[in-house]
């Protein structure tokens, strides 16, 4: 544990470190979340007001909670581990008494909790002004929420640890690269909720851990699914995590053992 605490805190540093770029990051989450809310209150209001459970304060507050999760949560793409496979600067990693996976992801844990701050509240400051929020008066939803983000952030890291494994085999990762950021652009409910897919495409992205990564959070921090429903999602989330990291340590042990790096 102590070694654990020490490598989150190392993440956190890391980043605080470019502190102008997350206020830049910031800027731009804003800016596509004045987008977004504009497209989705177009939605709401050409369907009458209401739109599978969401009005037109209920959808902005999505937005804006999903634009203040990006950063944090990390729906993009992740190179690190990739490029340390293919220089053969793995071979560090393997030597050290940590277990990799581990370590990068106490290390990705203390980035999200340093950006949670400069870019996820300044999206919701902005939002709060300009369209106004739907948020819970109760404090439960914001503890559930909290460890609901924690979990998200930790299914976000598996899928793109499972990524970046594939070096391990390609020697080229855009392709897969550009099919994640599809399939998180549009599963995650980045674009549009869930809840707003046609039933085959919602059966679609229950069956993967995407939703776990954006939607989820979004629902138990809004009020959307309280109580035993918020403590099911909590539940999905960990189950993902946990099946997503056994997923990873036991494909990066395969992959290690196939392994050439020069000089031994």
């Amino acid at each position: 544990m102590p070694v654990w605490g020490t490598l989150v805190g190392l993440g956190f540093r890391r980043w605080s470190a470019y502190r102008t770029a997350a206020f830049a990051g910031a800027f731009t989450n804003t800016v596509f979340g004045l987008i977004r809310a504009a497209v989705v209150l177009a939605t709401v209001g050409v369907a009458g007001g209401t739109l599978a459970g969401y009005d037109a304060r209920s959808v902005a507050t999505y937005v804006w909670l999903g634009q203040a999760l990006i950063g944090p949560v990390h729906l993009g793409a992740w190179t690190d581990l990739a490029q340390r496979i293919r220089t053969g600067d793995i071979a560090v990693d393997l030597a050290r008494p940590v277990d990799p996976m581990l370590a990068y992801l106490a290390a990705d844990l203390g980035r999200a909790a340093f950006l949670f701050l400069p870019r996820g509240l300044p999206p919701l400051a902005v939002g709060a002004f300009v369209t106004g929020l739907s948020l819970p008066a109760t404090p439960l939803p914001y503890l559930l929420g909290l460890v609901s983000a924690v979990l998200a952030v930790g299914v976000s890291f598996g899928c793109r640890w499972l990524l970046s494994l594939s070096a391990f085999w390609l020697l080229d990762l855009r392709g897969p690269t550009t099919l994640y950021l599809v399939l998180t652009a549009v599963l995650t409910g980045l674009a549009v909720p869930v809840h707003w897919f046609p039933p085959w495409l919602a059966t679609l992205a229950d069956a993967t851990p995407f939703p776990s990564m954006l939607q989820a959070p979004i629902d138990i921090l809004s009020g959307r699914i309280t109580g035993g429903a918020a403590v099911a999602g909590l539940g999905v989330q960990a189950a993902w995590l946990a099946g997503l990291l056994a997923a990873g340590s036991l494909i990066f042990r395969f992959g290690a053992r196939r392994l050439v790096v020069q000089g031994g």
